[in-house]
């Protein structure tokens, strides 16, 4: 694959040192691009492979990413769960040329289209134990 075939993101310079900035995509659920405090640059579909967290939204440490939700820690290379978790989200190939954060628009297009948003919040349960007839509703307001 030559530079032609690849999709400009960003600049580094755009990501914060241990932080990640989200790329929506036309299909699909947002890839979180990481750089870590030595400027290295990692992708991986933004979900947790536990219970779907944004790890967009988790701390970067080393070469891994802390889930905010359930302090999961993932490998930002490889996209696996740290033992004794299991479990991995999509990774994108990712590279950096001067001072440009690079993605392959192909696996943009195709990688964790299969995988379903995570639903949290009052309206995520659709149905009691045994019951699928209960419906959550929005919390009263006064």
């Amino acid at each position: 694959m030559n530079m032609n075939e690849w999709q400009v993101i960003c600049r580094v310079d755009d990501i914060p040192v241990l932080g990640a900035r989200r790329v929506a995509r036309s299909r699909g659920m947002d890839v979180a691009v990481f750089r870590n405090a030595e400027d290295q640059v990692f992708a991986l579909l933004d979900r947790c492979p536990h219970k779907g967290g944004p790890l967009s939204q988790g701390i970067v440490f080393g070469t891994s990413v802390a889930c905010p939700l359930h302090n999961w820690t993932i490998g930002l290379a490889d996209g696996c769960a740290q033992a004794p978790d299991e479990g991995c989200t999509p990774r994108f190939a990712c590279k950096v040329e001067a001072g440009q954060v690079l993605l392959d628009p192909r696996e943009l297009a195709t990688v964790g289209l299969d995988l379903a948003p995570p639903r949290a919040g009052p309206c995520a349960s659709r149905g009691a134990v045994g019951d699928g007839t209960f419906e959550a509703q929005a919390p009263h307001t006064a």
